[in-house]
């Protein structure tokens, strides 16, 4: 017997955008004649209960943005091997950086939905910090307060100019923590750090390549720290990580492993998938190899 599809569906996502696309997105499947569950979350939290509570087998797709995304992976992480429940997305959120980390950013409603039954299913690498998954993307620091901020932006600013936004708003109060970051025994990083990205996709923030040679599926996590930069120096790297340039500046520094931690001399904010974590002073970082099942693009 196949299982229904399920479609969790945030109201919310896309400044509130994707709840005034419920109805179309009911009306195209219903044309698919598949069988399939649609559940609009009712608040924080409710689609990680959703994702947990799918039978087993079942394909659970966020319709939304990385933070859809991200309540479905945690209701999906920590299942075992044995789980072969796999995530599946309709990228109508204001990010969709893991949407684009697995090349569907760009379809159309329908051809999302089409993907969302008949993709084929494949395994990709899972992130864990303090012990809580993450899809795409883990960012500590600047860029954490920036993902705070964007919360206050503008409803109309959406992807890369709410993050620019954001990004201005937050370097007024730049104050940098000292931070020592070690993987393996070694250290990485002694000093003064504006930001650190720990990442399975390359992008983040509606398309910034922050770390432009990260893979999801070799078994590793790519990072980038950025060490001691004043509010000049942030603006000065910005245009170039935007174009993903930035790794040439010789304060910042890429590196790859499987575990990290992270130590610093205060409590530091941190987002994962665009979703406020909140601030710790030490993160441990670790790896999942092919702990996420994910649906990969399927042509009409």
């Amino acid at each position: 017997m196949t299982r229904p599809v399920i479609f969790v569906v945030n109201p919310a996502a896309g400044r509130g955008r994707v709840g005034g696309m419920v109805g179309r997105l009911e009306a195209i499947l219903a044309k698919t004649g598949q069988p399939y569950r649609l559940v609009l979350t009712q608040a924080p939290g409710h689609g990680v209960e959703v994702a947990r509570q799918a039978p087993e087998g079942s394909r659970v797709v966020a319709v939304g943005g990385d933070g859809t995304v991200h309540e479905v992976v945690r209701g999906l992480a920590g299942l075992g091997p044995g789980s072969d429940k796999a995530v599946g997305v309709v990228p109508v959120g204001s990010g969709n950086d893991f949407a684009r980390m697995l090349g569907l950013r760009n379809l159309t409603l329908e051809a999302a939905v089409h993907t969302a039954f008949s993709g084929r299913v494949r395994p990709i690498d899972l992130g864990m910090v303090n012990g809580r998954p993450f899809a795409g993307s883990l960012g500590i620091g600047f860029d954490a307060e920036v993902a705070q901020k964007a919360l206050t932006a503008p409803p109309l600013l959406t992807g890369l100019p709410r993050y620019l936004y954001s990004i201005f708003g937050v370097l007024s109060g730049l104050s940098l923590p000292t931070l020592s970051l070690r993987s393996s025994g070694a250290t990485l990083h002694q000093g003064k750090a504006l930001m650190v990205a720990l990442m399975n996709g390359r992008t983040y923030g509606g398309g910034i390549p922050v770390v432009p040679g990260a893979k999801f599926d070799d078994g590793l996590i790519s990072g980038v720290v950025a060490g001691e930069f004043g509010r000049l120096g942030v603006l000065g790297i910005l245009p170039r990580l935007l174009r993903g340039t930035h790794v040439g500046d010789p304060r910042v520094r890429l590196f790859e492993g499987t575990d990290f931690v992270l130590d610093f001399d205060r409590p530091v904010p941190a987002q994962a998938d665009g979703e406020a974590l909140g601030s710790a002073q030490t993160y441990r970082v670790g790896l999942i190899p092919a702990g996420l099942r994910v649906i990969e693009f399927s042509p009409l």
